[in-house]
């Protein structure tokens, strides 16, 4: 499995990096690809809407929130409600392909879930899988601390012959992210509790981001057995004709 590891550049183009997990998936779909994982941290910040968000009465009023907040607002490829994350976040996206449309989506949601609670349990957190009430881009497999707070959301896309699954993990800055998830989800009309709000490092305070990444590369890599490459350019080619897919105008 090819592993491809950080983002794309101190000022890269966010709706560019989401629309590399697309360009993988395209990839994997139409056979020009195996299975690979992206790891990395964010070079900005980000609130990732999902598909049915940009739908609602109150989008570009949270897309309006979004920018005066300092965060750039895109689409994300997969699916699920709106996610906000900073540069002290870790975001893996996982493509592979599935002869049996549909088949196994489940599966990988408890599997996966299941890893990165296991990887948190590892720093002394007291993780669990499962949604917590008002969580934001809420979602059974959700990885949680002590039933309380989301720590790690998980989304799921298929295609024909592929599946994406991305994880998006809080590993700091909640006093950032607290008030302006309560502030689109207020906008988009959905339901929310700031209370669910948490990051690893308030949970583990001595937690590095370093020591985490390393940790998921390695669960990863013990898992699958990993191949350390730079993103190819064709991927990147495919990803820039995907960028306007993901981008907010």
């Amino acid at each position: 499995m090819e592993l491809y590891r950080g983002a794309l550049g101190a000022n890269a183009d966010q709706a560019l990096e989401v629309a590399v997990a697309h360009a993988m998936l395209r990839q994997v779909s139409e056979g020009d690809a195996g299975a690979g994982v992206r790891i990395y941290r964010p070079s900005g910040r980000v609130v990732a809407f999902g598909r049915r968000d940009t739908l609602l009465p109150g989008f570009r009023d949270a897309v309006r929130a979004v920018r005066d907040a300092g965060f750039t607002p895109v689409v994300r490829a997969p699916g699920g409600r709106a996610v906000a994350y900073t540069e002290r976040s870790l975001v893996v996206d996982h493509v592979g392909p599935d002869p049996g449309y549909l088949s196994g989506m489940e599966e990988r949601f408890t599997g996966y879930a299941e890893l990165w609670a296991d990887v948190l349990r590892k720093h002394g957190v007291e993780a669990q899988i499962g949604a917590v009430p008002g969580e934001y881009c809420p979602g059974a497999h959700s990885v949680n601390a002590r039933g309380r707070v989301k720590l790690v959301g998980t989304a799921q896309r298929l295609v024909r012959s592929a599946w994406l699954f991305s994880a998006v993990v809080i590993v700091d800055d909640t006093e950032v992210l607290r008030p302006l998830l309560t502030e689109v989800y207020r906008l988009l009309d959905l339901p929310f509790d700031d209370d669910s709000v948490g990051s690893v490092v308030d949970e583990s305070p001595g937690l590095e981001l370093d020591a985490l990444e390393a940790e998921v590369i390695a669960t990863y890599d013990d898992r699958y057995g990993l191949e350390p490459s730079p993103l190819p350019e064709d991927l990147l080619s495919r990803a820039r004709d995907l960028a306007a897919d993901h981008r907010v105008g």
